[in-house]
């Protein structure tokens, strides 16, 4: 038997493929163009994400049998606004998590419907990132394309309704577009009427492991799979990372360095942050899990070596960095900043440069402001009253072992590697395997699959410095950007 993961990326869809014990046999990805048309503008063409998904499709069914396919799940990039017409057709490009063009909207619900009412109908306050900002902005700026909506999807859900034509979403990708009631499982119809928009333009609601058809004979046929594959509808890509990662229990923690950073705390029963620093979410288990989210991860480590170096050698960049803590603080807040300070006008920068500093110091403090920006978020949780000791972790930036160390001494957690840097494609894959009955629960398929690779240590003496250096990372901001 096998099983299939979609992991759908802002830069690229993965696909990968198990045996029934969890075993990555064969993965294959595309990539796509993130458009930018303005500044502070993302977006992506739908139609690219399934081209891509049909390509990797045929890639894997050439080189492996996929006879005996069971189920697919998916992995999705979360927020991400998909319109379509009364015919299906796409009506403009999907206005990713990243795109902040929507200051104007957010502040008018944070601050004219406010943050109260916000967190009381949703659990969570409005940011750029979000849903229901972006179709506030449509409203005002493209009163043409408004007025053809009929459906309004979530990446994900695209590509399940073009392979099944079911119009579903889950409750952890719904969690985070400000107009889902994540505490009692609903559509906020306060929120639906602010938008002018109703429950027969928005998908039917299911938990992350539920199987909703089977893929269409017209996609069999074009993707070179059999017809009695069932599709599990999937879920936000942050939560069904923490199911690749087994932070199902409370308490338990998983850090992703992606494109975004993300710290991510699961809880079996409901937590809100008043303060709207951290988001309220529903999590793959039908639980509840609170999530920071911070824009530019390893996209910060992507722009400093790729474009301002001009390398594309991480190892050797990231090999030999100096043991010195150094006095440079770099802002990782290259297109605004999302948790825990929701500032969009937030931008990156240097400070404390000297003379005696050259390349690599100004390298390992690139990693230190991602390390900051996710530590930061760790704090707000904390304050919330959750204690860690460990954290699990996925994503590019994993793999370097110079990187997780100087997380470690900066979070002063114990760190853990696991079976793959994947989470995600792994995640969605034991969402398959749960709705296809191979495993009965989500905590009993990740205890079996997920396991530890290697740990590291935080070393605490470095770890006091850092708090030092962590409260002038905060002056810095707080003295440059931060307005009350």
């Amino acid at each position: 038997m096998k099983y299939l993961g979609i992991d759908l990326g802002t830069s690229s869809l993965k696909a990968s493929i198990s045996d029934e014990k969890g075993n990555i046999l064969l993965s294959s990805s595309r990539s796509y163009p993130l458009l930018m048309p303005k500044e502070n503008y993302t977006e992506q063409n739908p139609e690219d994400w399934y081209n891509a998904l049909i390509e990797v499709l045929k890639d894997i069914s050439s080189k492996c049998d996929l006879s005996d396919l069971k189920a697919m799940s998916f992995c999705g990039q979360m927020h991400g606004l998909v319109l379509l017409d009364k015919d299906d057709n796409v009506i403009r490009p999907a206005i990713l998590w990243n795109d902040s063009r929507t200051t104007e909207e957010v502040d008018y619900l944070n601050n004219v419907i406010g943050k109260e009412k916000l967190i009381e109908e949703t659990s969570n306050i409005a940011i750029c990132g979000f849903t229901l900002p972006k179709i506030l902005w449509v409203k005002k700026h493209e009163p043409e394309n408004f007025k053809k909506i009929k459906k309004i999807m979530l990446p994900k859900d695209y590509l399940v309704y073009k392979i099944t034509k079911k119009f579903v979403s889950d409750i952890t990708d719904l969690s985070g577009t400000l107009f889902f009631d994540v505490k009692n499982r609903k559509y906020s119809k306060f929120l639906l009427d602010i938008a002018s928009i109703n429950e027969e333009m928005l998908p039917e609601i299911h938990d992350s492991f539920d199987v909703i058809g089977y893929i269409s004979e017209d996609f069999a046929k074009i993707s070179n799979l059999n017809k009695n594959v069932k599709v599990v509808v999937g879920g936000g890509d942050q939560a069904v990372g923490a199911t690749g990662t087994n932070t199902l229990e409370d308490n338990s923690l998983f850090m992703s360095l992606g494109t975004s950073g993300t710290v991510f705390a699961s809880s079996s029963t409901y937590k809100v942050d008043k303060e709207g620093r951290v988001h309220s979410f529903r999590h793959t288990n039908g639980k509840y899990h609170l999530m920071g989210c911070t824009l530019c991860a390893s996209l910060s480590l992507k722009r400093w070596l790729e474009d301002i170096l001009e390398t594309k050698n991480y190892d050797k960049e990231l090999g030999n960095l100096p043991e010195e803590i150094s006095d440079i603080i770099f802002l990782p807040y290259l297109m605004g900043e999302r948790s825990p300070i929701n500032d969009p006008n937030a931008k990156g920068m240097f400070s404390s440069l000297n003379a005696i500093y050259n390349r690599k110091d100004l390298t390992k403090a690139v990693v230190e402001g991602i390390s900051f920006s996710l530590f930061d978020n760790l704090r707000v949780m904390e304050d919330l009253g959750l204690k860690f000791k460990e954290a699990r972790v996925i994503g590019g930036a994993a793999k370097s072992s110079s990187f997780l160390k100087i997380l470690a001494d900066i979070t002063g957690l114990k760190l853990k590697t696991i079976n793959t840097t994947d989470g995600g494609s792994l995640g969605a894959i034991i969402l398959a395997m749960v709705g296809d009955g191979l495993y009965k629960t989500l905590s009993e398929a990740s205890s079996d699959l997920v396991k530890d690779i290697k740990v590291y240590e935080p070393n605490l003496v470095n770890h006091e410095k850092y708090l030092l250096k962590f409260k002038k990372y905060k002056n810095l901001y707080e003295s440059n950007f931060f307005h009350k």
